[in-house]
């Protein structure tokens, strides 16, 4: 994604920012659309659009959830452009979505990048940098 990375403390929902689902990072988007962070597997789809998990070649497990209680809009403002079970490469487009008319009905836009199978890694780092665009380095997991 495109946008403007924060602290997963800071995300004001509290199963991500109390980091319950794993480590990671959030990015503020400046543009709506998401594409793959890794060579992987779609693992997770939701039919809503407002979310995807990957399993990344290496074994890393990486959920992106667009928006906070965006499930709610029942896939208003989502297009889909993956599919569960494809097989993607890092900078495919994945999901696009109206950043805002999503805003514009007061959810948050804010996305979760969450390494969901954190337990299985002695470190994850978060890149320093505070601004973001589809190719750069989020975390390094290692295990």
């Amino acid at each position: 994604m495109q946008g403007q990375l924060v602290p997963m403390s800071e995300v004001s929902d509290e199963v991500f920012s109390s980091e319950a689902l794993g480590k990671g990072v959030a990015i503020k988007p400046e543009i709506g659309e998401v594409r793959a962070p890794a060579n992987g597997i779609i693992s997770t789809l939701f039919p809503t659009g407002h979310a995807v998990g990957m399993t990344t070649d290496e074994g890393t497990e990486i959920l992106i959830h667009i928006g906070l209680d965006t499930v709610e809009l029942e896939g208003k403002y989502y297009e889909i452009s993956a599919e569960q079970g494809q097989q993607v490469k890092a900078g495919d487009l994945l999901i696009k979505f109206d950043k805002e008319g999503v805003e514009s009905e007061n959810y948050d836009t804010i996305t979760p990048v969450v390494i969901t199978n954190s337990a299985e890694f002695q470190t994850i780092d978060v890149t320093e940098e505070t601004q973001v665009t589809p190719g750069d380095y989020l975390l390094t997991a290692v295990k």
